[in-house]
Protein backbone atom coordinates (compact mmCIF):
# COMPACT_ATOMS: atom_id res chain seq x y z
CA UNK A 1 0.00 0.00 0.00
CA UNK A 2 1.86 3.53 -1.02
CA UNK A 3 2.25 5.81 1.46
CA UNK A 4 3.24 8.93 -1.37
CA UNK A 5 -0.38 9.85 -1.60
CA UNK A 6 -0.94 13.10 0.46
CA UNK A 7 -4.70 13.10 0.15
CA UNK A 8 -7.03 10.25 1.69
CA UNK A 9 -10.84 9.73 1.85
CA UNK A 10 -11.09 6.87 4.70
CA UNK A 11 -14.33 5.38 5.23
CA UNK A 12 -14.49 3.30 8.24
CA UNK A 13 -17.23 0.79 7.90
CA UNK A 14 -18.68 -0.09 11.68
CA UNK A 15 -18.95 2.17 15.21
CA UNK A 16 -18.12 -0.29 17.17
CA UNK A 17 -14.61 -0.22 19.45
CA UNK A 18 -12.43 -1.43 16.45
CA UNK A 19 -13.69 1.02 14.37
CA UNK A 20 -14.02 4.08 16.98
CA UNK A 21 -10.13 3.72 18.08
CA UNK A 22 -8.94 3.41 14.68
CA UNK A 23 -10.76 6.47 13.92
CA UNK A 24 -8.87 7.87 16.36
CA UNK A 25 -5.44 6.63 15.98
CA UNK A 26 -5.59 7.79 12.27
CA UNK A 27 -6.54 11.09 13.52
CA UNK A 28 -3.56 10.86 15.72
CA UNK A 29 -1.26 9.97 13.40
CA UNK A 30 1.73 12.28 12.64
CA UNK A 31 0.88 12.65 8.72
CA UNK A 32 -2.48 13.08 9.74
CA UNK A 33 -2.04 17.03 10.28
CA UNK A 34 -0.05 17.82 7.37
CA UNK A 35 -1.58 16.01 4.68
CA UNK A 36 -5.21 16.28 3.28
CA UNK A 37 -6.77 13.37 5.00
CA UNK A 38 -10.47 13.22 5.50
CA UNK A 39 -11.78 10.04 7.70
CA UNK A 40 -15.48 9.03 7.91
CA UNK A 41 -16.95 6.48 10.11
CA UNK A 42 -20.17 4.86 9.35
CA UNK A 43 -22.36 3.30 12.18
CA UNK A 44 -25.57 0.94 10.83
CA UNK A 45 -27.31 1.28 14.17
CA UNK A 46 -30.13 3.80 14.33
CA UNK A 47 -28.98 3.93 18.54
CA UNK A 48 -25.39 4.95 17.28
CA UNK A 49 -22.18 3.88 17.75
CA UNK A 50 -21.45 0.62 20.24
CA UNK A 51 -24.55 -1.29 20.37
CA UNK A 52 -23.42 -4.78 19.97
CA UNK A 53 -20.47 -6.33 22.31
CA UNK A 54 -18.29 -2.81 22.17
CA UNK A 55 -21.17 -1.86 24.40
CA UNK A 56 -22.23 -4.73 26.08
CA UNK A 57 -18.81 -6.72 26.90
CA UNK A 58 -17.26 -6.85 30.27
CA UNK A 59 -14.10 -4.85 29.44
CA UNK A 60 -11.78 -6.77 30.03
CA UNK A 61 -8.08 -6.09 29.44
CA UNK A 62 -5.80 -8.20 30.24
CA UNK A 63 -1.47 -9.29 29.34
CA UNK A 64 -2.83 -13.15 28.94
CA UNK A 65 -5.20 -12.51 25.94
CA UNK A 66 -4.70 -13.75 22.71
CA UNK A 67 -3.14 -13.41 20.02
CA UNK A 68 -0.13 -12.05 21.61
CA UNK A 69 0.77 -10.33 18.78
CA UNK A 70 -2.08 -7.71 19.36
CA UNK A 71 -1.54 -7.75 23.07
CA UNK A 72 2.09 -6.33 23.19
CA UNK A 73 0.88 -3.55 21.30
CA UNK A 74 -2.64 -3.26 23.13
CA UNK A 75 -1.76 -3.27 26.57
CA UNK A 76 0.83 -1.08 27.03
CA UNK A 77 -1.48 1.34 24.60
CA UNK A 78 -4.13 0.74 26.92
CA UNK A 79 -2.09 2.33 29.93
CA UNK A 80 -1.07 5.29 27.72
CA UNK A 81 -4.24 6.10 26.70
CA UNK A 82 -5.52 6.02 30.00
CA UNK A 83 -3.09 8.50 31.37
CA UNK A 84 -3.20 10.67 28.39
CA UNK A 85 -6.90 11.29 28.49
CA UNK A 86 -8.24 10.10 31.95
CA UNK A 87 -9.52 7.11 31.60
CA UNK A 88 -9.99 6.88 35.65
CA UNK A 89 -13.19 9.31 34.85
CA UNK A 90 -14.25 8.81 31.25
CA UNK A 91 -14.09 5.19 30.61
CA UNK A 92 -13.61 3.25 34.44
CA UNK A 93 -9.74 1.76 33.77
CA UNK A 94 -8.42 0.72 36.62
CA UNK A 95 -5.88 -2.70 37.06
CA UNK A 96 -7.96 -5.66 38.68
CA UNK A 97 -7.17 -8.52 40.40
CA UNK A 98 -8.26 -11.80 38.97
CA UNK A 99 -8.63 -14.99 39.72
CA UNK A 100 -10.51 -18.61 39.11
CA UNK A 101 -13.18 -19.57 41.65
CA UNK A 102 -14.64 -22.67 42.69
CA UNK A 103 -17.42 -23.74 45.32
CA UNK A 104 -20.78 -24.47 45.79
CA UNK A 105 -23.76 -22.25 45.44
CA UNK A 106 -26.45 -22.17 47.78
CA UNK A 107 -29.79 -23.76 47.12
CA UNK A 108 -31.77 -20.42 46.62
CA UNK A 109 -35.43 -22.01 45.69
CA UNK A 110 -35.28 -20.37 42.15
CA UNK A 111 -35.04 -21.88 38.69
CA UNK A 112 -31.32 -21.89 37.67
CA UNK A 113 -31.34 -22.37 33.93
CA UNK A 114 -28.31 -23.11 32.07
CA UNK A 115 -27.67 -18.87 30.93
CA UNK A 116 -28.03 -20.64 27.35
CA UNK A 117 -29.87 -18.96 24.70
CA UNK A 118 -33.09 -19.90 23.19
CA UNK A 119 -32.54 -20.85 19.70
CA UNK A 120 -28.71 -21.95 20.12
CA UNK A 121 -27.05 -24.56 21.25
CA UNK A 122 -23.66 -23.83 23.86
CA UNK A 123 -20.73 -22.40 22.57
CA UNK A 124 -17.49 -21.54 24.81
CA UNK A 125 -16.53 -18.00 25.01
CA UNK A 126 -12.65 -19.50 25.06
CA UNK A 127 -11.58 -16.57 27.12
CA UNK A 128 -9.04 -18.19 28.64
CA UNK A 129 -7.74 -19.94 25.66
CA UNK A 130 -4.60 -17.82 25.68
CA UNK A 131 -4.21 -18.01 29.38
CA UNK A 132 -0.84 -20.59 29.43
CA UNK A 133 -1.12 -22.85 32.34
CA UNK A 134 2.19 -22.55 33.99
CA UNK A 135 1.01 -18.63 34.44
CA UNK A 136 -1.66 -20.19 36.78
CA UNK A 137 -0.58 -18.98 40.26
CA UNK A 138 -1.14 -21.22 42.98
CA UNK A 139 -4.11 -21.50 45.06
CA UNK A 140 -4.56 -19.25 48.02
CA UNK A 141 -7.59 -18.37 50.40
CA UNK A 142 -10.41 -16.34 49.18
CA UNK A 143 -8.61 -12.62 48.89
CA UNK A 144 -9.76 -10.52 52.00
CA UNK A 145 -10.80 -7.67 50.23
CA UNK A 146 -13.71 -9.39 47.93
CA UNK A 147 -16.30 -8.74 49.74
CA UNK A 148 -19.17 -10.14 47.19
CA UNK A 149 -18.46 -13.76 47.60
CA UNK A 150 -19.99 -15.90 50.53
CA UNK A 151 -16.74 -16.98 52.16
CA UNK A 152 -17.59 -20.16 53.52
CA UNK A 153 -18.97 -21.68 49.93
CA UNK A 154 -15.70 -21.19 48.54
CA UNK A 155 -13.73 -24.52 47.60
CA UNK A 156 -10.86 -23.47 45.99
CA UNK A 157 -9.42 -19.79 44.72
CA UNK A 158 -6.07 -19.30 42.35
CA UNK A 159 -4.92 -15.78 40.93
CA UNK A 160 -5.08 -15.98 36.95
CA UNK A 161 -2.42 -13.59 36.53
CA UNK A 162 -0.06 -11.45 38.43
CA UNK A 163 -0.81 -7.97 39.84
CA UNK A 164 -0.30 -5.18 36.95
CA UNK A 165 -1.73 -8.12 33.88
CA UNK A 166 -5.39 -7.52 34.42
CA UNK A 167 -7.65 -4.22 34.14
CA UNK A 168 -10.84 -2.79 32.89
CA UNK A 169 -12.66 -0.70 30.79
CA UNK A 170 -16.38 0.34 30.55
CA UNK A 171 -16.34 -1.10 26.96
CA UNK A 172 -19.40 1.97 25.90
CA UNK A 173 -17.26 4.06 27.32
CA UNK A 174 -13.83 3.88 25.83
CA UNK A 175 -15.78 3.27 22.27
CA UNK A 176 -17.37 6.92 23.13
CA UNK A 177 -14.40 8.56 24.05
CA UNK A 178 -12.00 7.50 21.44
CA UNK A 179 -14.66 8.61 18.69
CA UNK A 180 -15.09 12.23 20.59
CA UNK A 181 -11.48 12.48 20.24
CA UNK A 182 -11.21 11.69 16.68
CA UNK A 183 -14.22 14.06 16.25
CA UNK A 184 -12.23 16.90 17.91
CA UNK A 185 -9.80 16.00 14.97
CA UNK A 186 -12.66 16.55 12.25
CA UNK A 187 -13.76 12.72 11.93
CA UNK A 188 -17.34 12.99 10.83
CA UNK A 189 -19.65 10.17 12.07
CA UNK A 190 -22.43 9.09 9.21
CA UNK A 191 -25.75 7.02 10.78
CA UNK A 192 -26.41 4.14 7.55
CA UNK A 193 -26.12 0.33 6.82
CA UNK A 194 -23.02 -0.09 3.76
CA UNK A 195 -24.44 -2.16 1.19
CA UNK A 196 -21.17 -2.18 -1.13
CA UNK A 197 -17.89 -1.69 -0.86
CA UNK A 198 -17.30 0.15 -4.30
CA UNK A 199 -14.12 -0.88 -6.60
CA UNK A 200 -12.69 0.88 -9.22
CA UNK A 201 -12.68 -2.42 -12.06
CA UNK A 202 -9.48 -0.93 -13.98
CA UNK A 203 -6.62 -2.61 -13.72
CA UNK A 204 -5.20 -1.56 -10.28
CA UNK A 205 -8.92 -2.55 -8.79
CA UNK A 206 -8.52 0.28 -5.96
CA UNK A 207 -11.82 1.21 -3.62
CA UNK A 208 -13.46 4.04 -5.18
CA UNK A 209 -16.03 4.58 -2.14
CA UNK A 210 -18.93 3.09 -0.14
CA UNK A 211 -22.57 2.97 -1.11
CA UNK A 212 -25.56 3.15 1.88
CA UNK A 213 -28.37 3.46 2.81
CA UNK A 214 -29.33 6.53 5.42
CA UNK A 215 -30.53 4.87 8.75
CA UNK A 216 -33.39 7.96 8.69
CA UNK A 217 -34.41 6.67 4.99
CA UNK A 218 -34.07 7.64 1.82
CA UNK A 219 -32.00 7.05 -1.45
CA UNK A 220 -28.90 5.45 -1.31
CA UNK A 221 -25.55 7.47 -1.15
CA UNK A 222 -21.95 7.07 -1.85
CA UNK A 223 -18.72 8.15 0.14
CA UNK A 224 -15.94 8.58 -2.02
CA UNK A 225 -12.69 6.42 -0.63
CA UNK A 226 -9.32 5.94 -1.75
CA UNK A 227 -9.64 3.91 1.61
CA UNK A 228 -12.13 1.30 3.28
CA UNK A 229 -11.16 -0.34 6.44
CA UNK A 230 -14.49 -2.84 7.10
CA UNK A 231 -14.66 -3.06 10.85
CA UNK A 232 -17.90 -4.23 11.21
CA UNK A 233 -17.54 -7.17 13.74
CA UNK A 234 -20.21 -10.36 13.17
CA UNK A 235 -21.87 -8.26 10.31
CA UNK A 236 -18.79 -7.74 8.32
CA UNK A 237 -19.56 -10.68 6.32
CA UNK A 238 -22.75 -8.84 5.57
CA UNK A 239 -20.86 -5.83 3.59
CA UNK A 240 -18.37 -8.14 2.19
CA UNK A 241 -19.20 -12.28 2.03
CA UNK A 242 -15.83 -13.17 1.36
CA UNK A 243 -14.77 -12.53 5.18
CA UNK A 244 -15.18 -15.74 7.26
CA UNK A 245 -16.75 -14.61 10.39
CA UNK A 246 -19.68 -15.90 12.29
CA UNK A 247 -21.18 -14.69 15.68
CA UNK A 248 -21.30 -16.44 18.49
CA UNK A 249 -23.96 -14.98 21.29
CA UNK A 250 -23.68 -14.16 24.85
CA UNK A 251 -26.09 -12.94 27.32
CA UNK A 252 -25.15 -10.89 30.19
CA UNK A 253 -26.87 -8.64 33.20
CA UNK A 254 -25.66 -5.54 35.37
CA UNK A 255 -26.57 -5.83 38.77
CA UNK A 256 -26.29 -2.56 41.14
CA UNK A 257 -25.85 -3.41 45.15
CA UNK A 258 -28.24 -2.06 47.47
CA UNK A 259 -27.31 0.95 48.66
CA UNK A 260 -26.66 -0.04 52.24
CA UNK A 261 -23.45 -2.44 50.80
CA UNK A 262 -20.28 -1.51 51.06
CA UNK A 263 -18.39 -0.35 47.53
CA UNK A 264 -17.60 -3.80 45.51
CA UNK A 265 -14.32 -4.96 45.58
CA UNK A 266 -11.97 -4.42 42.58
CA UNK A 267 -11.78 -8.27 41.36
CA UNK A 268 -12.96 -10.60 38.34
CA UNK A 269 -13.97 -13.84 38.90
CA UNK A 270 -13.71 -17.01 36.55
CA UNK A 271 -16.17 -19.32 38.18
CA UNK A 272 -17.03 -23.07 38.68
CA UNK A 273 -20.28 -23.30 40.65
CA UNK A 274 -21.33 -26.78 42.07
CA UNK A 275 -25.51 -26.28 41.98
CA UNK A 276 -27.86 -29.21 42.83
CA UNK A 277 -28.36 -31.09 39.85
CA UNK A 278 -26.47 -28.69 37.88
CA UNK A 279 -23.42 -26.34 36.96
CA UNK A 280 -22.85 -23.15 36.38
CA UNK A 281 -19.25 -21.12 35.03
CA UNK A 282 -20.62 -17.21 34.83
CA UNK A 283 -18.26 -14.25 34.50
CA UNK A 284 -18.34 -11.45 37.20
CA UNK A 285 -16.95 -8.48 36.92
CA UNK A 286 -16.97 -5.66 39.65
CA UNK A 287 -16.75 -2.18 37.93
CA UNK A 288 -15.48 1.03 39.24
CA UNK A 289 -19.32 2.20 38.82
CA UNK A 290 -20.36 -0.13 41.53
CA UNK A 291 -22.04 -2.81 39.42
CA UNK A 292 -21.43 -5.86 38.47
CA UNK A 293 -21.33 -7.32 35.29
CA UNK A 294 -22.18 -11.11 34.63
CA UNK A 295 -22.17 -13.38 31.71
CA UNK A 296 -22.88 -16.42 30.75
CA UNK A 297 -22.05 -19.14 28.15
CA UNK A 298 -22.24 -18.69 24.41
CA UNK A 299 -24.86 -19.84 21.71
CA UNK A 300 -24.19 -20.99 17.82
CA UNK A 301 -27.94 -18.76 17.14
CA UNK A 302 -27.74 -17.25 13.95
CA UNK A 303 -27.03 -13.41 13.39
CA UNK A 304 -29.76 -11.00 12.79
CA UNK A 305 -30.24 -8.68 9.53
CA UNK A 306 -28.34 -5.20 12.15
CA UNK A 307 -26.93 -5.59 15.90
CA UNK A 308 -30.75 -3.49 16.45
CA UNK A 309 -32.29 -7.16 15.87
CA UNK A 310 -30.65 -8.90 18.37
CA UNK A 311 -33.14 -11.08 20.39
CA UNK A 312 -32.64 -11.20 24.50
CA UNK A 313 -33.62 -14.09 26.15
CA UNK A 314 -34.93 -13.05 29.41
CA UNK A 315 -34.33 -16.57 30.50
CA UNK A 316 -30.80 -16.83 29.82
CA UNK A 317 -30.42 -13.26 32.10
CA UNK A 318 -32.73 -14.67 34.94
CA UNK A 319 -30.12 -17.58 34.94
CA UNK A 320 -27.54 -15.84 35.13
CA UNK A 321 -28.85 -13.74 37.77
CA UNK A 322 -29.42 -16.97 39.83
CA UNK A 323 -26.49 -18.26 39.28
CA UNK A 324 -24.23 -15.28 40.11
CA UNK A 325 -27.05 -15.05 43.24
CA UNK A 326 -26.04 -18.74 44.83
CA UNK A 327 -22.42 -17.63 45.34
CA UNK A 328 -23.31 -14.15 46.33
CA UNK A 329 -25.83 -12.79 49.15
CA UNK A 330 -24.49 -9.01 48.13
CA UNK A 331 -25.57 -8.74 44.76
CA UNK A 332 -28.68 -11.47 45.62
CA UNK A 333 -29.87 -8.40 47.10
CA UNK A 334 -29.00 -5.68 44.15
CA UNK A 335 -30.96 -5.28 41.54
CA UNK A 336 -30.86 -6.08 37.80
CA UNK A 337 -30.27 -2.63 35.59
CA UNK A 338 -29.65 -4.43 32.12
CA UNK A 339 -30.30 -7.56 30.56
CA UNK A 340 -28.73 -8.06 27.30
CA UNK A 341 -26.85 -9.92 24.72
CA UNK A 342 -24.55 -9.01 21.59
CA UNK A 343 -22.39 -11.39 19.12
CA UNK A 344 -18.88 -12.01 19.30
CA UNK A 345 -17.14 -11.83 15.76
CA UNK A 346 -15.35 -15.26 15.39
CA UNK A 347 -12.93 -16.24 12.15
CA UNK A 348 -14.77 -19.26 10.90
CA UNK A 349 -11.86 -21.15 9.48
CA UNK A 350 -9.92 -20.20 12.94
CA UNK A 351 -7.13 -18.42 14.01
CA UNK A 352 -7.59 -14.62 13.79
CA UNK A 353 -8.69 -12.14 14.14
CA UNK A 354 -8.10 -10.93 10.64
CA UNK A 355 -6.43 -7.46 10.22
CA UNK A 356 -4.20 -5.60 6.97
CA UNK A 357 -4.96 -5.15 3.57
CA UNK A 358 -7.43 -7.21 1.56
CA UNK A 359 -5.44 -6.48 -1.23
CA UNK A 360 -6.57 -9.89 -3.29
CA UNK A 361 -10.06 -7.85 -3.55
CA UNK A 362 -9.04 -4.53 -4.18
CA UNK A 363 -6.47 -2.24 -3.14
CA UNK A 364 -6.78 0.09 -0.24
CA UNK A 365 -9.47 -2.45 1.43
CA UNK A 366 -8.60 -3.16 4.80
CA UNK A 367 -10.39 -5.80 7.69
CA UNK A 368 -10.20 -5.56 11.26
CA UNK A 369 -12.64 -8.07 12.51
CA UNK A 370 -12.80 -11.59 14.29
CA UNK A 371 -11.77 -10.55 17.58
CA UNK A 372 -13.39 -12.98 19.34
CA UNK A 373 -14.03 -12.10 23.26
CA UNK A 374 -10.72 -9.83 22.90
CA UNK A 375 -12.00 -7.17 20.77
CA UNK A 376 -12.08 -4.37 24.01
CA UNK A 377 -8.61 -5.61 24.92
CA UNK A 378 -6.58 -5.59 21.36
CA UNK A 379 -8.78 -2.44 20.17
CA UNK A 380 -5.41 -0.13 20.11
CA UNK A 381 -3.55 -2.83 19.10
CA UNK A 382 -5.41 -3.24 16.01
CA UNK A 383 -6.31 0.47 15.56
CA UNK A 384 -2.45 1.70 15.35
CA UNK A 385 -1.51 -1.24 13.07
CA UNK A 386 -4.24 -0.07 10.93
CA UNK A 387 -2.68 3.44 10.95
CA UNK A 388 0.33 2.65 10.08
CA UNK A 389 -0.56 0.60 6.94
CA UNK A 390 -2.95 3.59 5.77
CA UNK A 391 -0.49 6.62 6.75
CA UNK A 392 3.04 4.63 6.27
CA UNK A 393 2.45 2.13 3.78
CA UNK A 394 3.79 -0.73 6.10
CA UNK A 395 2.48 -2.02 9.90
CA UNK A 396 5.39 -1.18 11.94
CA UNK A 397 3.69 -1.43 15.71
CA UNK A 398 3.88 -5.53 15.54
CA UNK A 399 4.51 -8.42 12.95
CA UNK A 400 1.07 -9.09 11.77
CA UNK A 401 1.22 -11.39 9.09
CA UNK A 402 -0.35 -14.28 10.77
CA UNK A 403 -3.34 -12.03 11.40
CA UNK A 404 -3.13 -10.87 7.23
CA UNK A 405 -6.46 -11.00 5.24
CA UNK A 406 -4.85 -12.84 2.49
CA UNK A 407 -4.56 -16.21 5.13
CA UNK A 408 -8.47 -16.07 5.70
CA UNK A 409 -9.80 -14.76 2.36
Amino acid sequence: MSSEATTRNIVIIGGGIIGCTTAYYLSRHPQFASSSTKITLIEASKHGIAQGASGKAGGLVAQWAYPKELVKVSFPEHVRLAEEHNGAERWGWRFVACGSWEGRGEDIDEGTGTGVGAGGERKSLEKTFGLDAPTHLAETGLPADLNWIKDELTSAYSPMAPAGATAQVHPYLFSRSMLDLARERGVELVSGKVTAIDIDKTADRRVSGVTYTPCDGGESRKIPATHVVLAAGVWSRQVLPAVPVVGTRAHSITIRPPPSAAPLAAHVLFTEIALPGAHASPEIYARPSNEAYCCGPGDDSSVPDTVDDVEVDEAACESIRAHVASISPVLRAGTVQRRQACFLPVVSTGGGPIVGEAASIAAGLLIATGHTCWGISNAPGTAKAIAELIMDGKISCADLQKLRPARFL
